[in-house]
Order: structure tokens, then sequence, then C-alpha cells
């Protein structure tokens, strides 16, 4: 195999996140079941690889647990090993932890969230970013990401938008500053995508976008963003930036402030109707 195939059939996959114990036990449990049956069918890794169209390698790093198979290597390897199904399904074992654990750990309680409340003063929510507008997002970061990391990041930020798609739809609550609107994140072409995709989603019946011009400097919004998510129990939780260590709360005192900042700066905003007017003039001048 040359060196360019190689690297080419290394692609499906990313590594195990070392601080990540529940996750790496599962991914490491998965390699050694996909060894043994390996083994049993009387294959070498190499001739494995070549079976399913992946590097030898990347056998090797799966096998051992440091990197997390794709979906198409688990469904290849059932076919190739006649396992029947037994090896595909166990997509739904490495599912999650293809993502970092603080993304699954959020997404699991915006999968769980009745309602969403959430003030971005710096950067577009992530329920609300394109594909390519959250790639050129999370590229700014410093250290930068490795390709591998972006990779992992962009599709965990993707994933989280199968709130949109709930049944019963919990209720979803942005306040944008405009500065958000306007900083050109990606290049305009991505911006004005951005934009046309905030005017599609602003239309949903339980999503609610308002907008923060920047002249209206009187409100609480300085203190940084603020989220706040409802559960169906009664139980809430809540995060803001400068406050609280930035950690996640659940006590009832620090909700309220939390909900009455939020409170005021949606009363302070443009509401919804004008903010869909506000969104779609800053995408005609853009």
């Amino acid at each position: 195999m040359s060196e360019e195939s190689q690297n080419a059939t290394d692609e499906p996959g990313w590594e195990v996140d070392p601080d990540d114990e529940s996750g790496a036990a599962v991914v490491a449990t998965v390699g050694r079941q996909l060894r043994l049956r390996r083994e049993a069918a009387g294959l070498r890794a190499a001739e494995f690889g070549e079976a399913i169209g992946y590097g030898e390698d990347l056998v090797y790093k799966v096998e051992s647990g440091t990197r997390i198979p794709r979906q198409e290597y688990l469904d290849k390897a059932d076919k190739v090993l006649g396992a029947r199904g037994l090896i595909s399904a166990m997509k739904q074992d490495v599912a999650e932890v293809r993502y970092p654990k603080k993304v699954r750990d959020l997404a699991r309680l915006e999968a769980r969230a009745v309602e969403l409340l959430s003030y971005g003063n710096h950067n577009m929510h992530g329920l609300l970013q394109t594909e390519e507008y959250a790639r050129a997002l999370l590229a700014t970061r410093r250290p930068a990401l490795s390709d591998d990391e972006l990779a992992r990041a962009v599709a965990a930020r993707m994933a989280r938008r199968s709130i949109f798609d709930r049944s019963p739809a919990p209720e979803l609550s942005f306040v944008q500053e405009e500065v958000t609107l306007r900083r050109p994140i990606g290049g305009k072409m991505v911006l004005r995508r951005q934009l046309q995709h905030l005017l599609e989603v602003g239309q949903l019946r339980n999503v609610e976008i308002q907008v923060m011009p920047t002249d209206r400097g009187d409100h609480p919004g300085t203190s940084g963003r603020i989220q706040v998510l409802k559960f169906g129990d009664g139980t809430s939780i809540g995060r803001t930036d400068t406050e609280f260590g930035g950690r996640p709360v659940s006590d009832p005192k620090q909700l309220r402030i939390l909900e009455l900042r939020f409170g005021i700066i949606r009363a302070e905003a443009l509401n919804a109707r004008e903010s869909l007017a506000f969104i779609e003039a800053a995408l005609g001048e853009t």
C-alpha cells in the first residue's frame, strides 16, 4: 500500500481523549472485541485492514483503544468478519464518546431541557451556527486545534442541533448582541449564509431570536453570556462567564439572578419581529 493510500485510509477515526476515563473505557472495550473477532477469523492486522480498506496502523490504533472508529469502519468490519450486525451494533456505544466529554454533558442537558434561555454578547450561540460558520469560529482558537480536534469539535456542535427535531419541541429563546451578526467569521459569504440560517430558524414556532442593538448599552449583559436550561421536573441549571467561577449553578438564588438579568436583557432588546427585520437588513448590507 502506497504512503498516499495509507494516509487516506487512516482518516476514519478520532483520537481518544486520555482525560475522558469513561469514554476511553468504552473505546478500549470495543477495540478489544474487534481484535478478538479478527484473530478468531484468522486474519492478521494487515490483511484485515486491506479487506476493509483501511491502513494496518489504524487497525492497531482502534484495537488498542487509542483511536475511535467511525461508523463506516465498524460496518465494514462487521461484513468482513461475518458478525451479522453485532459489530455494527457497537456504533451505539461509540456514538457519544466521539465527542469531548464537556460537549457530551452539555448535549445531554440540552436533550432534557424543556426551555433554554441564552444571551450571547461575543459569539453566535452554538445551536444557531451553520457548520461552515462553526468550523471557521472554532479555527480561531489558540492554541490552534489540530485537524482532528477541529473535525471532532465541529461534529459535536452539529450533533447538538438535534434539539430542533425533538417532539415535543422545547422553547428556545436567544438574545444576540448586534456584533455577533456583523463580525465576518469565515468571510462575508459564510456570514451571509449564517444570517440566512438565522432567518430560517427564527421562523420556527418554538424559537425566538432577539437582537440587542449596540446602541443600547444600558442593560445587565456586561457580565458576559448567560445560559439557563429548564427541565420538566422543575429544576434548572445556568451559567454566566464572570460569576460563580464560570461554573454551572443550580442553586435557586443564583438562578434567580441569572433569570432576572436575562429578563431585563430580553425586555431591552428588539422584539422577535423587529429582530428578524434587523437580521434581514444586516444580510442585505453584508
